[in-house]
């Protein structure tokens, strides 16, 4: 796993959104960018996360932050996370790992045991030059917006 860092330029990337438009890291030239990585939508943990980044999310706009989920799950799967949960940012679908490799957020993990290659769930604040200026890899999943404020 080669993560990306604080002081690192992100690589333009572009990929689909639960709508299947395609979105593109240029998009954001000039605005500071939340992009934060979750393992599976509709699970509890990833639920937990991007609900508190909803239930923030007018708060973190008035701080001039904008917000891209993502995850490997299908477009659909997506959809219709962001509609049972009214997710008011988009949530990008990477099923073929293109923006999950430019962060380098995929590789080993451990669950009850096992040990498994998936997406560590990691944050990455990324300023209006496109550049990391903080990484979150110990995500608070019900208090996470205070992390990014703070």
């Amino acid at each position: 796993m080669n993560m990306l860092k604080v002081g690192d330029k992100v690589p333009d990337f572009s990929a689909k959104d639960q709508d299947g438009n395609t979105i593109n890291l240029s998009d954001y030239k000039g605005k500071k960018l939340v992009v934060f990585f979750y393992p599976k939508a509709n699970t509890p943990g990833c639920t937990a996360e991007a609900c508190n980044l909803r239930d923030n999310y007018k708060e973190l706009q008035d701080q001039g932050f904008e917000i891209l989920g993502v995850s490997a799950d299908s477009e659909k799967k997506q959809s219709n996370f962001k509609n049972k949960y009214e997710f008011p940012f988009p949530l990008l679908a990477d099923e073929d790992h293109t923006v999950i490799n430019t962060f380098g957020v995929w590789g080993p993990k451990k669950f009850m045991g096992k040990e498994y290659d998936g997406i560590h769930r990691t944050t990455f604040v990324i300023n209006g030059d496109s550049v990391v200026e903080s990484v979150i890899d110990k995500v608070k999943t019900k208090d996470h917006a205070a992390q990014i404020l703070s």
